[in-house]
């Protein structure tokens, strides 16, 4: 029992030190739910699938009504029909796209299918290059490091509620402030490898839908041309931040790429 309450200590204060929370666009998530101090910081650590599927579910569902989706009628919505209209599924999980009509330049692709791109991004990038990091996104799905950081973020949740039930102010959090675990799945920073994994997932995502592989290195060119002005807080920051050598990172999609096309 002992060993047990040492682990879950140990998991949350690895939690409270590496939480690099960052707010997503548009409101903080209402989870609807009360979340329970300690209880759950133990569940956080024993989550199945159905669990984390659930919980991305949820915040798809808030992201969905917080956010402006474009209409099928419209250029952003007729222009993501022609890019994905035939991409129903990848690795047996059905996707559904979106876009959102924010000025934000990001994209993010969740454990439940769900992927979605903002106008801001279309409006920078070519056909291909929106492709590759459509692909890029699903990477980290398929690889379960949304899964992961889903998990994580719940955790991080737990952890803020467990901290605030031995303190009568913080206790009383507000709706917002339990948009704690949105806030950890928005921050979320990937390590060098599983961004690694990610672009070459990309390029693969292109070569299966005949899309000029080399877009993932033109995509991620132009994002970390854009990320040296932007906020620590925008999906280039958190792209390129942690990795300050991000021409090894260009250079390897480009290496990738040219195995494909130089066959």
């Amino acid at each position: 029992m002992m060993k047990k309450q040492f682990a879950v200590m140990a998991l949350l204060l690895l939690a409270m030190n590496s939480f690099n929370a960052s707010a997503q666009f548009g409101k903080k998530i209402n989870l609807g739910k009360a979340l329970q101090a300690g209880k759950d910081a133990v569940q956080a650590i024993t989550l199945s699938d159905a669990d984390i599927a659930a919980m991305s579910r949820e915040y798809m569902v808030w992201m969905d009504e917080h956010n402006p989706l474009t209409k099928p009628e419209t250029e952003y919505g007729k222009r993501l029909e022609k890019l994905t209209g035939n991409i129903k599924e990848v690795d047996g999980m059905k996707l559904n796209f979106g876009v959102y009509e924010v000025v934000d330049v990001n994209a993010f692709a969740c454990g439940d299918g769900s992927v979605r791109i903002c106008a801001g991004l279309m409006d920078i990038m070519t056909d291909d290059e929106v492709m590759a990091v459509i692909g890029h996104e699903i990477g980290h799905v398929v690889n379960t490091d949304s899964k992961d950081a889903m998990k994580n973020a719940y955790l991080r949740s737990a952890v803020k509620n467990a901290a605030g039930a031995t303190n009568e102010k913080v206790a009383k959090l507000t709706e917002s402030e339990l948009g704690a675990m949105a806030e950890a799945l928005a921050g979320a920073q990937y390590s060098q490898k599983q961004e690694n994994a990610a672009d070459d997932y990309g390029v693969e995502f292109c070569v299966k839908n005949n899309i000029d592989p080399h877009a993932m290195a033109k995509s991620l060119t132009k994002l970390s041309e854009l990320s040296s002005g932007a906020a620590e807080s925008s999906y280039v920051q958190r792209m390129f931040s942690s990795h300050p050598d991000t021409a090894k990172r260009i250079q390897r999609a480009t290496a990738k790429a040219d195995s494909y096309t130089k066959k």
